[in-house]
């Protein structure tokens, strides 16, 4: 037996992990087990450690983790595991810090991740259908998951090979789409099943949400509230597991955040362990991070599951850690009993319940379960009375003393702190440069008809020009360009001249486009950029979506109006900063940059250089006064701005945009901006964020020495 020791002075123990109806048993031994999701390239190999060191201290045993294949085989055949994409070293510092790991293969991931994780090579793969029984699929989707299996057992990172990875998953919430396959997708799910079995790990594979997961694949569920909505394993030999209890939700631009209180959060996942003999509980997200670059899917902001017990930049969010700490360190207390007693159900009253687990050597724990969420209740349990709260379950120890109740917090709230550190108010530290708009001469790809974007862009860029030339037979009074788009974002030029724009929503998939515009006489160069947002993360037949023009029309008067819809169309993939990389400093004197003047123009880049802030706190730019496109910072794109898509409430979902301090260096820092629609770069600021209490008990972590 290996044992790994760490720097908390206790190591993670490898060795045969079974189950059985009851629990995971590790080296024959019964666990209860809290996991928390970190996905490795959403921070930064700099700031793992702290992050699994926070949870760790939190009373998570397990990280979780996807796979993340489109960062991995950009290209078939080859592989990339460096900087954030390096898997390995993850899962080693897990272990080095004495926790477990489970890894989520997928390789299908959804995850609010662009393509569902999906590599867009796998597109033109000729006759491929994702995920159902079709060979081209199954070809490439076995061929990477065991690219993952040999690279993990190489490392000897498997339980069995005295690793920390005690868990694998096999694709991810299937039965969502499952029927849209008929015949086809009860036989991908045993192909899929059989194929990860028998690549041998040594430890036990799930599927979630895959009621008809094939033995020896555990079904596990995913939700808010599985204590009450999971059916459970379907079998009497398999444990009840949770692979995503969410901690809050995910977030799309013109979306609210979504808060989910601890004492809910605690609430479910007691149920879980009380009424499913729940033995593994994962909360996804433990912390969510940020989606750098173009990563996040179709409409989702860059920063991930912000509400989690770990916000996006890793500092505590008060009293979700605290209160979930407090939970773990209950069970732990009573896990003995829990996993070897025999359970019996009381009820207390309309809404209240008892569970009780009682050992033969005395050993009991109860949970008093009080459903009504609006009034407090009063039981009799044994020779005592209890007052319990709205919607909570009291533990008891030795079935006689509440040690913890779900919706009593005694962690007090910590609010975030942003403090400005840096203002780029002077328009001297600024330059510029115009992207150039294509005209239909312009462009080397043709066609007769519109074009789809993904399938023409390839994923290479957000961007494709739609360009065409046109002469009204007659005086056209009052233009106006309609157009029909099915998605995201589309931005109208006429002779260079900025026309308006037009977007749709994570909801509403496609919108049209009305807009008067101004023609010449003469020829008339119509320049149309259509935008995606991420591409599409979840559905049956993600390979046939469809984004880009699918109408244009431009109406002179009632009677007269010019349909482009099958015209001699010109496109351009990208633009032209973006294809001449001019975030890169070694890239800059490609195109020519002069002196901010006035702002608030479409299509333009902005330069500026500045000193990172003395400190440790993390970092996020304040784009408030941006309205959308892209920000770098010394060439590493830190993603996707959009403040200009505002909520129902009339605010913008997001306007900090986190700043890595890996990404810097102390002085002269290049900070690139891509404004698609005209923002005001000279009230940007570099903030520095921190959290504290009312008695500032939790604005510091620190590692124990």
């Amino acid at each position: 037996m290996v044992v790994m020791t760490s720097l908390w002075g206790e190591g993670v123990r490898g060795g045969e992990v079974t189950y059985d109806g009851r629990s995971l048993l590790i080296d024959g031994q019964r666990k209860i087990l809290f996991s928390g999701s970190i996905h490795y390239p959403r921070s930064t190999p700099q700031m793992w450690p702290d992050l699994i060191a926070k949870a760790k201290e939190g009373g998570v045993d397990v990280i979780q983790t996807y796979v993340f294949w489109n960062l991995h085989e950009p290209q078939p055949g080859q592989y990339d595991f460096s900087g954030r994409y390096d898997l390995v070293r993850f899962i080693k510092e897990i272990q080095a810090q004495g926790l477990y790991a489970c890894l989520r293969i997928g390789p299908f991931i959804e995850s609010e991740w662009t393509y569902g994780g999906f590599p867009f090579w796998l597109h033109d793969v000729p006759g491929i259908t994702f995920r159902t029984n079709n060979e081209p699929f199954k070809f490439y989707m076995q061929n990477f998951t065991t690219k993952i299996v040999s690279l993990m057992k190489s490392e000897g990172l498997y339980a069995s090979q005295g690793g920390p990875i005690i868990l694998s998953q096999i694709e991810n919430e299937y039965q969502n789409i499952e029927a849209a396959f008929g015949e086809q997708g009860p036989l991908y799910v045993q192909w899929a099943a059989n194929m990860a079995v028998a690549l041998e790990t040594g430890v036990p594979w799930v599927m979630c949400k895959q009621n008809d997961a094939p033995d020896p694949v555990i079904n596990a569920c995913n939700g808010m509230r599985c204590g009450e909505t999971f059916a459970g394993p379907n079998s009497p030999n398999k444990p009840a597991i949770w692979t995503e209890d969410w901690t809050s939700f995910y977030q799309v631009y013109g979306g609210e955040p979504y808060l989910r209180s601890a004492e809910d959060i605690a609430f479910h996942a007691t149920l879980f362990i009380a009424k499913l003999n729940g033995c593994y509980i994962n909360y996804y997200m433990y912390h969510g991070g940020t989606n750098f670059g173009r990563t996040a899917a179709a409409y989702f902001i860059t920063g991930y599951y912000d509400q989690a017990p770990l916000d996006e930049y890793g500092l505590l969010r008060q009293p979700k850690w605290g209160h979930l700490k407090e939970l773990h360190g209950a069970i732990k207390n009573s896990s003995s009993t829990l996993l070897e007693g025999v359970k019996s159900n009381i009820s207390l009253g309309q809404y209240q319940q008892a569970y009780v687990f009682r050992e033969e050597t005395g050993g009991c724990v109860a949970f008093l379960v009080n459903n009504d969420s609006q009034n407090n209740a009063t039981v009799q349990f044994g020779n005592k009375s209890f007052e319990l709260l709205p919607k909570s379950i009291s533990i008891l120890q030795d079935c006689e003393k509440a040690i913890f109740n779900t919706a009593k917090v005694t962690s007090e709230s910590n609010t975030r702190i942003i403090k400005s550190s840096q203002m780029f108010e002077s328009a001297d530290k600024w330059e510029e440069f115009l992207d150039v708009i294509p005209g239909y001469l312009d462009t080397s790809i043709r066609a007769d008809t519109l074009l789809e974007h993904m399938n023409t862009t390839k994923d290479e860029s957000d961007y494709l020009w739609y360009t065409f030339s046109f002469q009204p037979n007659s005086t056209c009074a009052e233009p106006v360009l309609h157009l029909k788009s099915l998605g995201h974002v589309t931005h109208a030029f006429v002779n260079n001249e900025y026309m308006g724009a037009a977007h749709g929503s994570h909801d509403v998939k496609n919108f049209t486009m009305e807009t008067k515009i101004v023609l010449d006489n003469q020829m008339n160069n119509v320049s149309l950029l259509s935008v995606m947002v991420g591409l599409p993360d979840s559905g049956a037949f993600l390979e046939r979506r469809y984004a880009g023009l699918a109408e244009v029309t431009i109406w002179c008067t009632q009677d007269e109006s010019y349909n482009f819809t099958h015209y001699a169309w010109g496109y351009q993939v990208g633009l032209l900063g973006q294809k001449l990389e001019i975030y890169n400093e070694q890239n800059l004197g490609n195109v020519e940059w002069s002196n901010v003047t006035t702002v608030n123009k479409p299509l333009t880049w902005y330069k500026t250089y500045f000193d990172v802030p003395e400190g440790s706190e993390p970092l996020a730019l304040n784009l408030t006064t941006m309205s959308k496109g892209e920000a770098w910072v010394n060439g590493q794109s830190i993603g996707r701005y959009w403040v200009s898509f505002l909520t129902a409430k009339g605010n913008p979902s997001q306007t900090l945009y986190h700043v890595p301090r890996s990404f810097l260096k102390a002085l002269g820092n290049l900070l690139v901006l891509l404004e698609e629609v005209g923002g005001d770069p000279l009230h940007v600021s570099l903030c520095t964020l921190s959290v504290s209490t009312l008695n500032d008990t939790s604005s510091h972590f620190h590692l124990p020495s």
